[in-house]
């Protein structure tokens, strides 16, 4: 087991691990907590009802959250000819095709987002195994395949998060940082759960939402009602 700091074990004397709490008192605890050095990120983490063996039952998506995450986020896009000059316009950090294709095969893990053209993903399917375990692979149901790919740069640029269930039925995001107003988390933090609450699929059983917990990068988590 690895040791905890000295900062974390303290914060865990502020929470009690047997309550749930309303999410505005969670984030005033959160946001009490002695701070670390760097603006750490807010993060929330659900444990759903789910059979994680069943295809169907797995969620994957995107959101744009109302205020924000604190960060821009590092976007590649694979494209060629008037799409790739457009990802470029847009405000890609690095647009190819089959040369962004073999870097990335080759290891090249530098982004947070990537992006593609439906007609590139005859090149980038041979990825899956690269960027599957990541969680990057490019997919419709998050918006990261197709051809509006103005928008889409833009919008994972601005903040726009991905999201999809583990292996364990959990789903994790970045919300914000520690630095946003409790205001402005408490709004991602609910518009977040309420958009995980609301992709049910058909086949699940029993109830969705099983456990819901916020917490920042260097404190425990606190249970919040759902």
């Amino acid at each position: 087991m690895s040791k905890r700091s000295k900062r974390y074990l303290e914060s865990r004397n502020v929470v009690d691990f047997e309550k749930k709490y309303e999410l505005k008192e969670a984030v005033k605890i959160l946001k009490s907590f002695k701070q670390a050095k760097f603006d750490e990120s807010v993060e929330v983490a659900m444990k759903l009802g789910i059979d994680a063996k069943q295809s169907d039952q797995l969620i994957r998506g995107s959101i744009s959250l109302p205020k924000g995450i604190g960060k821009s986020l590092k976007v590649i896009v694979f494209a060629a000819g008037e799409k790739a000059a457009i990802a470029k316009k847009s405000g890609a950090d690095e647009v190819g095709a089959e040369d962004l294709v073999k870097k990335v095969e080759g290891g090249w893990a530098d982004f947070d987002v990537a992006i593609a053209s439906s007609d590139m993903m005859r090149l980038v399917g041979k990825l899956g195994r690269v960027l599957g375990p990541q969680g990057k692979m490019p997919s419709p149901k998050s918006g990261t395949v197709t051809d509006d790919i103005e928008t889409a740069v833009k919008e994972f640029k601005a903040g726009k998060i991905e999201y999809r269930t583990d292996a364990g039925g959990n789903v994790h995001s970045i919300v914000g940082k520690v630095s946003f107003l409790e205001k402005d988390l408490e709004e991602n933090i609910s518009t977040f759960v309420k958009h995980i609450a609301n992709s049910r699929p058909a086949s699940a059983k029993g109830v969705f939402v099983e456990k819901v917990s916020v917490s920042s990068t260097m404190s425990p988590g606190i249970m919040l009602q759902v």
